[in-house]
């Protein structure tokens, strides 16, 4: 891969930073020069192929910018981001230079704050949802602290930053009559134990496809999530009767030397789009297809049904494995039994005609 000639337009702040790649097998460093001022690379040897062939769609296209691309992608993986991280941080990146280039800027250190403005109107105008909208720029963003952090763009651009406004919806949970109607036409081994553990544990799908047999406990009907999938941080789920049930039956038919809990082909776990697809086989054979239930509903029921059987928010959250309680919190509004009882006591009254008094306008605080 070849680097396009970097040019510093904006003398105000020349920069000099060390980034991860070199494009030379033989040297130990390359140089590259520009107008301003020296750009080294670290040694060639460190290289990451899924970075690479990230970098090489931006080079294909001759996107400006290539060579900051490089150092911030290899500085997330230095700073041991998740692959996931980095791939959604170069689909990002991508999408705000290719806007770039369109609107003819020829060099990443001329971006200005309307440049990022302009952008999130062009994913609104392509129909985005604004939580998609949102996560994009709050990565163009990060991109361009570092930017700002190396004196590259000026700080301006990142102050009063701009983010879609995301509405707060509720979690989508699974009506109880349709998780019975689901569960009773799981007739398959695997995709029965594959959903109750789901159920029951309000494990994400990542992280269950990523179970190992090491991290399963049958005599304690616990599994150990060493890494969560999303923050991170390790906790344990428990498993319910069913779900233990589901995945003792399962663990004697499957094959005793494959490594992950569920997988696919060779040593590989299986795949979320597999995941899926037996998913949504088994909606439309229980009749729910188009009510658009996901694998993700099954989570957020697990947390809807343990609060409606009166568990403690503190202790769910810990299940859940949520860094904030707020987001526990969420599904507090699903589930308040208590509001729901003051709500029809009240009603009572009224519908009795139970309310005394009048009400009248105060002229004086009109």
């Amino acid at each position: 891969m070849t680097f396009p000639q970097v040019s510093v337009q904006n003398s105000k702040y020349p920069f000099q930073f060390k980034s991860s790649y070199s494009p030379s097998k033989e040297a130990e460093y390359d140089s590259y020069k520009t107008d301003h001022t020296e750009l080294t690379y670290r040694p060639s040897n460190f290289k990451n192929p899924q970075i690479e062939k990230y970098l090489n769609r931006f080079a294909d296209k001759g996107l400006p910018g290539l060579f900051h691309v490089t150092g911030y992608l290899y500085d997330q993986h230095r700073r041991n981001c998740r692959p996931n991280t980095i791939r959604s941080s170069s689909s990002a990146i991508f999408l705000f230079l290719s806007n770039l280039q369109s609107v003819g800027h020829g060099h990443i250190d001329t971006v200005t704050r309307e440049d990022v403005g302009s952008f999130i109107e062009y994913q609104q105008d392509c129909g985005l949802k604004p939580s998609s909208i949102y996560g994009r720029t709050k990565a163009i963003y990060a991109f361009l602290f570092y930017l700002v952090e190396r004196d590259i763009i000026h700080p301006d651009v990142v102050k009063r930053r701009m983010y879609v406004k995301v509405p707060d919806a509720l979690p989508r949970a699974i009506d109880p009559v349709d998780v019975r109607r689901l569960l009773s036409i799981l007739k398959m081994i695997r995709d029965r134990a594959m959903i109750l553990v789901l159920l029951r544990t309000g494990m994400r799908i990542g992280e269950l496809l990523s179970t190992k047999l090491s991290e399963i406990n049958l005599s304690e009907k616990r599994i150990e999530i060493f890494e969560a999938s999303k923050n991170r941080s390790g906790r344990v789920v428990y498993l319910s009767d069913d779900a233990f049930c589901a995945l003792k039956t399962w663990l004697k038919h499957r094959y005793a030397q494959k490594e992950f809990l569920f997988y696919g082909q060779g040593c590989n776990p299986l795949s979320y789009s597999a995941a899926r697809v037996r998913f949504s086989k088994c909606l439309e054979a229980a009749g729910l297809s188009h009510k658009g239930y996901t694998l993700h509903c099954l989570r957020h029921t697990f947390a809807s049904e343990l609060l409606n059987a009166g568990m403690r928010l503190e202790c769910l959250q810990q299940l859940l494995g949520h860094s904030n309680i707020e987001m526990t919190r969420r599904y507090a509004r699903l589930t308040d039994s208590t509001r729901r009882k003051e709500y029809f006591r009240a009603m009572t009254i009224i519908e009795k005609g139970g309310i005394h008094g009048h009400y009248r306008r105060d002229y004086q605080l009109s």
